[in-house]
């Protein structure tokens, strides 16, 4: 995986958060147009804290994602 498809994928699976976790998770923070990765992490660290099991398992990609992308 290049850098330019982590960028992607972090900020698909950062916008996924939001769309399955807005209401239940998410409902304090702000959806970027253009997240950066530390924005998806922000998000991810939402998701563990705030979230189910699933919503981990969105966590620990987003992390993934990023951390690809460093």
């Amino acid at each position: 995986m290049n850098v330019k498809d982590a960028q992607h994928d972090y900020a698909d699976l950062y916008r996924e958060a939001f769309a399955k976790y807005l209401a239940h998770a998410l409902w304090f923070m702000r959806r970027l147009d253009k997240p950066t990765c530390a924005d998806a992490l922000t998000v991810a660290r939402a998701l563990r804290v705030e979230g189910d099991l699933p919503a981990r398992r969105l966590a620990e990609l987003i992390e993934q994602a990023c951390h690809a992308a460093d």
